[in-house]
C-alpha cells in the first residue's frame, strides 16, 4: 500500500494535476514564486535536455531533414492553426498574446519519452526536438515580434536573449551533466526535478489567475476551445493526412507529437515575463490539454494492443 501511494505521488501526471488543483485552492500564495519562475525553468530545462544524447546529433547530414521538419511542425503548422483561431476568438489582446507565446514555444521534452511509449521513431524524436529547440532562437523572436504589435510590440532582442538563457545555456550545461561520474545520479534525480519544477511553474500560473478560472467561464471556454482544436483537432487531422500520403507509422507518430505537444512551463514563464499574468492563462490551460492528449494517445495504444493480442 505504501509503495502504491509512493508511485502515485511521484507520478508525473498526478503531480501536474495536483499543481492545477493547488493553484485553484491556495493560489493566493502563487505571487511568492512569480519572480523565481524564470530560474526554475532554467534548471528544469537543463535537466530535461540531458535526455537529448549528443551522439544523436551525428552524422549531421542525416539530421538536417528531421531537424527542419520538427521546427516547421512545431512553429509553422501549430502556430498557423492556433494564432488564426485565437485571433478571432480571444476577447482581449493579452489572451491573444498568450497564444502567440504558445506558438513560439519549443516542443515539450515529453515528445522524446512518449515517442518510445507510443512506438514512434525515438531518434527522429530526439533530433526533431533538438532542431525545434535550436530554431527557437529564430522563430520565437520572429513570431512574438510580429504579432505583439497588436499591443505595442516588444523588443525582439530581449526575447532572443531570454531564449539563449532558457535554451542554449541549459543545453550546453546539460552536456556537463552527462559526464560519466555524475551521469547516474543526474538520471536518478532528473525526473523528480523536471516534474516538480514544471509543477511549481503551473501552480504559479494557475494561482495568479485563479479568479478567472472561478468567475469568467466564458474566457476559460474560449481558451479551451482553441487548445482543443489546436491539439486534439490538429493531431487527428495530421494523423489522417500522414496515413494518406504514406508516412511510416513510427515517424508519423513522432511528427504528431512534434506538431501538438508544447512546453507549457516554458510558455507560462515567457508569457509572464513578456506580457503579464493574464497572458499566462492560455499556457496554464495548455498544461491540462497536453497532459490529456498524451493520456488519450497512451490509452488508445493500450486498447489497440489488447485487441491485437486477442
Amino acid at each position: 500500500m505504501k509503495e502504491l501511494a509512493t508511485k502515485i505521488i511521484l507520478n508525473r501526471n498526478f503531480i501536474l494535476v495536483l499543481a492545477v488543483i493547488l493553484g485553484l485552492a491556495i493560489g493566493q500564495h502563487a505571487s511568492l514564486f512569480k519572480n523565481y519562475t524564470f530560474y526554475v525553468l532554467a534548471v528544469v530545462m537543463t535537466f530535461s535536455t540531458t535526455g537529448i544524447s549528443t551522439k544523436a546529433m551525428f552524422p549531421l547530414k542525416k539530421m538536417i531533414k528531421p531537424m527542419i521538419i520538427g521546427s516547421l511542425l512545431n512553429y509553422v503548422v501549430f502556430g498557423a492553426v492556433v494564432i488564426s483561431l485565437s485571433y478571432f476568438l480571444m476577447p482581449t489582446p493579452e489572451l491573444f498574446l498568450g497564444f502567440v507565446v504558445i506558438a513560439s514555444t519549443p516542443p515539450g521534452v515529453a515528445v522524446i519519452p512518449f515517442s518510445h511509449i507510443l512506438d514512434g521513431d525515438l531518434k527522429y524524436a530526439i533530433v526533431g526536438t533538438l532542431g525545434a529547440f535550436i530554431s527557437s532562437l529564430f522563430f520565437a523572436p520572429l513570431i512574438v515580434g510580429l504579432f505583439s504589435n497588436v499591443d505595442g510590440g516588444i523588443n525582439p532582442t530581449d526575447l532572443f536573449i531570454a531564449m539563449v538563457q532558457l535554451v542554449i545555456v541549459p543545453l550546453l550545461i546539460s552536456r556537463l551533466l552527462l559526464w560519466k561520474p555524475i551521469k547516474p545520479t543526474v538520471e536518478k534525480v532528473r525526473g523528480r526535478i523536471v516534474d516538480w519544477g514544471f509543477a511549481l511553474i503551473i501552480f504559479t500560473a494557475v494561482g495568479l489567475n485563479r479568479q478567472v478560472f472561478f468567475s469568467n467561464f466564458e474566457i476559460l471556454l474560449l481558451v479551451s476551445l482553441v487548445l482543443f482544436l489546436g491539439i486534439f483537432g490538429l493531431g487527428w487531422t495530421f494523423e489522417k493526412i500522414s496515413k494518406k500520403i504514406g508516412v511510416a507509422a513510427p515517424v508519423a507518430m513522432t511528427q504528431n507529437l512534434l506538431v501538438t505537444v508544447k512546453s507549457s512551463g516554458f510558455a507560462v514563464v515567457t508569457a509572464l515575463t513578456l506580457f503579464g499574468e493574464k497572458a499566462a492563462i492560455p499556457s496554464a490551460v495548455l498544461a491540462v490539454f497536453v497532459l490529456a492528449y498524451l493520456l488519450f494517445l497512451s490509452i488508445r495504444k493500450e486498447l489497440r494492443d489488447s485487441k491485437k493480442s486477442n
